[in-house]
């Protein structure tokens, strides 16, 4: 039984615009690094043996960091997003 939307979020289509555009860069910095990542693995593997710090090698070094990075990444965009969107709101952007 559907009893109707709890909750009415209305997003102007600037700020919709604006978070798309910020998410899309954000996911091909990510995806660029990764495919470094990739390529290393493909072309050298043997690279990935490499001792870099605190004793691991390059392989888990690099896989806790993209990790870490996506992590990162999305409380750079949270912030972003939520100071945007308390712009838009006060009036100060958005409203012509």
């Amino acid at each position: 039984m559907d009893h109707g939307e709890n909750i009415k979020v209305e997003e102007h289509e600037e700020l919709v615009r604006f978070k798309t555009r910020l998410g899309i860069i954000l996911f091909f910095v990510y995806a660029a690094i990764y495919l470094v990542f990739v390529l290393i693995n493909t072309i050298a593997p043997e690279t990935m043996k490499t001792m870099v710090m605190l004793g691991m090698n390059l392989a888990v070094f690099y896989g806790f960091s993209l990790i870490l990075l996506a992590v990162i990444m999305s409380v750079i965009y949270n912030i972003i997003c939520t100071r945007k969107e308390k712009l838009y709101a006060s009036g100060r952007e958005g409203k012509k």
